[in-house]
């Protein structure tokens, strides 16, 4: 089975690219992020065309998530329980035996910032969801855009990154609370090409130059990690015109 996640930066703007995708790479499961767009526009018909059906929590013009796949999907949720939150940046499923969790992490804007500091909020309230979701399913993927470089290795320029946002420590620690969950960053599991990267800045041809930070994740409890075959990044979605400023990154799981 592969196991996707990609933020498209608007679905409107990037369908082509992703029914494309879709018909070449084959995922099962597909996590989108930053749809950007409300529930009665997403474009159920066109993926359903291709094969796909989709659980989706969008909003107008800003954030929005999906899962699509091509099993049925069952227990659809959204949001975070017990977290009072506007913007829409969780669904779940459940495929077979499978819990998949989509998720959009706040991007905290800038360190010491009251977006920063409901960015932290945000990432305490996923601990305890997702450790609740843990103890109810063995296997579960949680994959999506978390908008942190979980260590040095996965920033261009360390240097020049220290201390901003995405790279900062109470992120990273945030971020590492959920592995000690016992989640495993199915990307590590596994020797990878140095500076392999996933978001790259639309700005000073930062694809081109490669410089980019390893911000998209697929999160894996240990029953799933322990079938996890590859991880990836598809960097060929990211040379396209127009792109999305991510590429997809797909696990393998037996």
């Amino acid at each position: 089975m592969k196991l996707a996640t990609w933020n498209l930066n608007s679905i409107k703007v990037r369908l082509p690219q992703l029914l494309d995708w879709l018909a070449q790479a084959r995922p099962e499961v597909v996590c989108l992020q930053e749809i950007k767009t409300e529930e009665v526009k997403f474009p159920r018909a066109e993926l359903e065309a291709a094969g796909y059906q989709a659980a989706v929590s969008g909003q107008k013009t800003y954030n929005g998530v999906a899962i699509l796949a091509t099993s049925p999907l069952r227990d659809p949720s959204v949001g975070i329980p017990g977290f009072a939150d506007e913007q829409k940046r969780v669904v779940a499923v459940t495929l077979e035996d499978l819990r998949v969790v989509c998720v959009y992490c706040p991007n905290g804007q800038a360190v010491g910032s009251e977006k920063y500091a409901y960015k932290l909020r945000w990432f305490t309230a996923l601990k305890s969801y997702l450790a609740a979701e843990l103890a109810r399913h063995s296997k579960l993927a949680v994959a999506g855009d978390f908008n942190v470089a979980p260590e040095d290795r996965d920033v261009h320029d360390p240097k020049a990154w220290e201390g901003q946002v995405h790279v900062s420590e109470a992120e990273r620690s945030a971020w590492r609370a959920l592995l000690e969950l016992g989640l495993t960053d199915s990307f590590r599991l596994f020797e990878q090409p140095e500076k392999t990267f996933s978001w790259w800045d639309y700005r000073m041809l930062g694809f081109r130059r490669n410089a980019g930070l390893r911000i998209d994740q697929i999160l894996l409890s240990p029953e799933l990690a322990k079938r996890c075959n590859a991880c990836t990044v598809d960097k060929a979605p990211r040379r396209l015109e127009r792109p999305s400023d991510h590429a997809p990154v797909v696990a393998e799981i037996s």
